[in-house]
């Protein structure tokens, strides 16, 4: 086993997919942030608010008011510099550290490819990108090689699989297969579509999309593994992720997929793709094609780093499975859903009524919470419990402070769950001012008065 590990790590492939991998994350990730900034979202989501959602852990990462604009700026050029692979290390951690420090400010804007970004940027970190077609092996020939580790290459189409696999287990449940849901609630809203948008409300279409959805998802990483139904396999990534860019308004996030799939392709293609880049560039691709093969030592450095990338997949593996861990229906109590690869899989809305009650008079009040939330904060809050015991803290500290006395913080909460009757979310006999946020299973939300069966 001990030989079979070492001839692993010591196995060398060429270095250009890793190359490509490198230009296209740090163009379409600058792409992104210039288009993050050009929408004027900075403004709308990280300067107006009052108040922000903060992740269990990281209350410690808020926006920083005028400043944000900056971190946003050294995240974006952070972004350029690892395309063109210069200062590449210093590079990459900078963008790893100012996307993720913009990821937690708000939980709010959470989204999975959000997150997917942040750890694809930690393991970049420990790969040597740029020692093919970047500045850096372009200023100092001894960090120019053409071979390197094929546990570099490994490791990205690793997470990649991990993602879409995910993702497809995750549909496996009544809902999704059984129901259509939700795609039965949100297809039939796209009739304007042209082509497509006539039969999108037909309900043998939305099942289709449900079945072959999941499908896609749990075969796509073998179909790229696989060198004969590799370009059949990319075909399907271009249509499925064009496809599902043209429905729903989710980004970036599709061409970002496109892109990453390219790595299962072999070198001969990521070679074309640098002649054709090096035509722009002028750098003179032929000079990294020097034969040359990198091999780590078997140094502390080196064993720490394959340790580290060890623990970093093993969490991949195994963290989306911590909803395990807690009682009720998943989709109801959100407790362990994100960070799974859990994609579109629930049409989830509410309100959220808050009750301030003082504690020695007795009198109270309803609050009004356009007079903290922005609407797009809200609506997230009304369904998300741990959402609702932040802002109700928020509520309590902020109305002692005013009323210079202790209340009580209570929340009428009515949730309707992919096409369901409204029901009420939390039990509107508990004071949330006294429950404390942990890992722990929260027992004031009331159970889910259905079933969905699966994964």
């Amino acid at each position: 086993m001990d030989s079979l590990r070492k001839r692993y790590l010591t196995k060398s492939v060429e270095a250009a997919p890793l190359a490509v991998f490198r230009i296209l994350f740090g163009t379409m990730m600058f792409f992104s942030i210039v288009r993050f900034w050009g929408y004027g979202w900075i403004d709308k989501l990280y300067i107006r608010p009052s108040f922000f959602f903060s992740y269990y852990g990281f209350e410690w990462v808020k926006p920083l008011e005028g400043f944000t604009y900056l971190l946003f700026a050294i995240c974006g050029l952070s972004a350029i510099l690892v395309a063109i692979g210069y200062r590449y290390r210093m590079a990459i951690v900078v963008f790893f550290l100012s996307f993720s420090y913009i990821e937690l400010m708000d939980k709010t804007t959470y989204l999975n490819h959000y997150y997917f970004i942040s750890i694809l940027s930690f393991l970049m970190i420990f790969l040597p990108a740029n020692c093919y077609y970047a500045l850096d092996a372009k200023r100092s020939p001894e960090r120019a090689f053409q071979y390197i580790p094929v546990w570099a290459i490994n490791s990205l189409k690793l997470l990649l699989g991990i993602v879409y696999f995910y993702a497809g287990l995750a549909k496996l449940n009544s809902d999704w297969l059984l129901k259509a849901m939700p795609l039965k609630i949100w297809l039939p809203s796209k009739f304007d579509i042209p082509f497509l948008g006539d039969l999108l409300g037909r309900e043998w279409v939305q099942y289709a999309f449900s079945w072959l959805g999941a499908g896609y998802d749990l075969a796509i990483p073998f179909l790229l593994l696989y060198r004969k139904t590799r370009p059949f396999a990319f075909g399907l990534v271009v249509v499925f992720h064009v496809l599902t860019r043209v429905l729903f308004p989710i980004g970036m996030f599709p061409y970002i997929m496109i892109v990453s799939a390219l790595i299962f392709f072999d070198a001969r293609v990521h070679h074309q793709i640098l002649i054709l880049l090096d035509k722009v560039l002028k750098w003179g691709k032929e000079y990294f094609d020097n034969e040359r093969v990198l091999n780590f030592p078997n140094t502390v450095t080196t064993r720490l780093k394959h340790g580290i990338l060890v623990v970093f997949f093993t969490i991949q593996i195994v963290f989306p499975f911590r909803y395990l861990l807690y009682p009720g229906e998943l989709f109801w109590t959100e407790e362990g859903y994100r960070f799974s690869w859990r994609v579109m899989l629930m049409e989830k809305s509410g309100y959220a009524q808050f009750k301030i009650v003082d504690a020695k008079s007795g009198r109270w009040f309803y609050v009004d919470n356009d007079d903290f939330l922005t609407p797009f904060q809200e609506k997230q809050m009304a369904f998300q419990p741990d959402f609702i015991l932040e802002y109700a803290h928020y509520l309590k500290k902020h109305f002692e402070k005013k009323n210079e006395g202790p209340v009580q913080v209570f929340v009428d909460s009515r949730v309707t769950l992919n096409g369901r009757l409204s029901t009420t979310l939390v039990d509107p006999t508990v004071d949330l001012g006294k429950e404390k946020e942990s890992f722990r299973h929260k027992s004031w939300i009331l159970p889910f008065k259905d079933e969905i069966k699966g994964i």
